[in-house]
């Protein structure tokens, strides 16, 4: 009974450690994604500015922390993924309609032809 006991209760610390560690772990930013298509129009200088563009965000808004445009798969008739990440879902509020965003998308838009958001944290 008492080696019962003891397994039981160091099962229960093993459970409650390990939902400790993975809120721990999980990250508080929030990752904003982005998939995109083109327009048929679009140049490849006009994709590239808006690729460009999207890179340089970190360093126009502090709250982007970091920024992937290196798509290695689409599907559908997106033919891009852009990647954001906001340091925290303030940040990305904040983001919304910022001069870092107007700026982008002067760019961004001239090629963009349609596209999908999803953004996600813990």
């Amino acid at each position: 009974m008492k080696k019962l006991l003891l397994t039981l209760a160091a099962a229960t610390l093993l459970s409650f450690s390990t939902a400790s560690a993975a809120e721990d772990t999980a990250p508080k930013s929030v990752i904003h994604v982005v998939t995109v298509s083109w327009k048929a129009e679009a140049t490849p200088e006009q994709i590239q500015a808006a690729l460009d563009g999207v890179k340089a965000l970190p360093s126009s808004y502090k709250g982007i922390t970091r920024v992937w445009t290196k798509t290695l798969k689409a599907q559908g008739d997106r033919k891009a993924a852009i990647v954001m990440e906001f340091k925290d879902e303030k940040a990305l509020a904040d983001y919304a309609g910022s001069d870092a965003q107007k700026a982008w998308y002067k760019s961004y838009q001239a090629a963009r032809g349609g596209s999908t958001t999803f953004d996600i944290t813990n």
